[in-house]
C-alpha cells in the first residue's frame, strides 16, 4: 500500500540579504502523521513553516501540499490546510462565538452552516461556557484553543501548529496535547514547530532537527535518541575498596570505561539486555551496589548533541 505524502519539500532555500535563513532543505511529511520541526531560536524552522504555508516565497525550491505546488497552485494548496501561529489571530474585542461566526463566513460558509460549525467548535474545544465573553477575559490557554478552533473551521486535512503551547501553564499544555492527539485520531496530519522537546517526544511520529538553516537529522524520536550513544547506567559501590574491582568488571562485561565520582560509577549500555548479565557478574564477585539508575537518552540529549556549538 502506497503512503500518500501530505507535504513534499524539495531543496527549499530562503535568503534575507546575505543571510541564508533556510539552506536547501528537503523532506516529506506522510499523511496522518505528526511531524515535528525542532531547532534553536533563529535556526530557520519558522521561516521554513512560513514558506510551506505560502506566507513567504522561497528563493528556490518547491513545496507541494497533497501534490499541489504552493507557487503554481497557491489558492488550491492554501485551501487544504489550517494554520495556528504563536499569537492568536482572533479579535480580542469581541466574543469567541462572534470570532468563529466571522471566520466561518469569511471561509465561505452560509449563515446557517456558520452557526452550526461555530456551535460544534465551541463544544469540541470546551468553550461553550465562555462563548459570549469578551476575549479580554480569556486565559492564554482559552485563547490558544480558540485560535486552533478558528483554523479548523473548514476541517482541513493538514494543520500547521507554530509553537502552539508557548507560554501556557503545564496543565493547559497537557490539554492542548490531548486536543492534538484527538485531531490525529480523526485523520489529520499535523506539522508542529516547538521549543519544548518533551512536547515533540510526546506527540511527534517523526522529527526534523534544523540548525543554522540546514536539516541536520530526521527520524523518529526513538531513532534519534538511539543515535546519541546508548542508555546511561549509574550505580554506587557500597564498599570503597571495591570500586576498582567494579570498574574492571564493567570494562570486562561491557567493553566500556566507567566514569568515577567518589563511589559512584557511570557508563553506557549499548542495549538494555546488557544489564542483567552485568548485575549477575557483580553479585558473583560479591560487589554490593545501590542507588542504581537506568536512563535512556532524551530528545534534550539529541538536541544538544546535534546543535550545540555546531556551525
Amino acid at each position: 500500500m502506497t503512503v500518500t505524502n501530505a507535504i513534499e519539500v524539495s531543496h527549499l532555500t530562503k535568503k534575507f540579504g546575505d543571510k541564508i535563513a533556510v539552506n536547501d532543505i528537503s523532506f516529506n511529511v506522510k499523511q496522518g502523521e505528526v511531524f515535528g520541526l525542532l531547532g534553536p531560536n533563529g535556526a530557520g524552522k519558522t521561516t521554513a513553516l512560513r514558506m510551506m504555508t505560502t506566507l513567504l516565497k522561497p528563493n528556490s525550491g518547491q513545496v507541494k501540499i497533497f501534490g499541489h505546488d504552493t507557487i503554481e497552485e497557491g489558492r488550491l494548496a492554501r485551501s487544504m490546510f489550517g494554520l495556528t501561529g504563536q499569537y492568536a489571530s482572533v479579535d480580542e474585542d469581541i466574543s469567541a462565538r462572534e470570532n468563529l461566526m466571522i471566520f466561518s463566513r469569511l471561509n465561505g460558509l452560509s449563515r446557517v452552516n456558520a452557526k452550526q460549525r461555530t456551535e460544534e467548535l465551541l463544544t469540541e474545544f470546551s468553550l461553550v461556557n465562555s462563548a459570549d465573553k469578551s476575549l479580554k477575559n480569556f486565559s492564554g490557554g482559552m485563547r490558544r484553543r480558540l485560535d486552533l478552533a478558528v483554523s479548523l473551521i473548514t476541517r482541513p486535512a493538514l494543520i500547521f501548529l507554530d509553537e502552539p503551547t508557548t507560554g501556557l501553564d503545564p496543565r493547559t499544555r497537557t490539554q492542548m496535547w490531548e486536543t492534538i492527539r484527538k485531531l490525529v485520531s480523526h485523520g489529520s496530519t499535523i506539522v508542529l514547530t516547538t521549543q519544548y522537546l518533551d512536547e515533540a517526544d510526546q506527540l511527534a511520529d517523526r522529527v526534523a532537527v534544523i540548525d543554522h538553516g540546514k536539516l541536520v537529522k530526521i527520524g523518529t524520536p526513538l531513532e534519534l535518541k538511539q543515535q546519541v550513544g546508548g542508555i546511561n547506567l549509574s550505580f554506587s559501590v557500597t564498599e570503597v575498596q571495591q570500586v576498582k574491582a567494579a570498574v574492571k568488571l564493567v570494562a570486562d562485561q561491557l567493553g566500556t570505561t566507567a566514569q568515577i565520582l567518589g563511589q559512584r560509577l557511570s557508563t553506557n549500555l549499548a542495549s538494555i539486555d546488557q544489564l542483567t548479565p552485568l548485575l549477575i557478574a557483580l553479585k558473583q564477585a560479591k560487589i554490593v551496589i545501590n542507588s542504581l539508575t537506568v536512563q535512556e537518552p532524551s530528545l534534550d540529549d539529541v538536541f544538544m548533541n546535534l546543535t550545540v556549538g555546531k556551525n
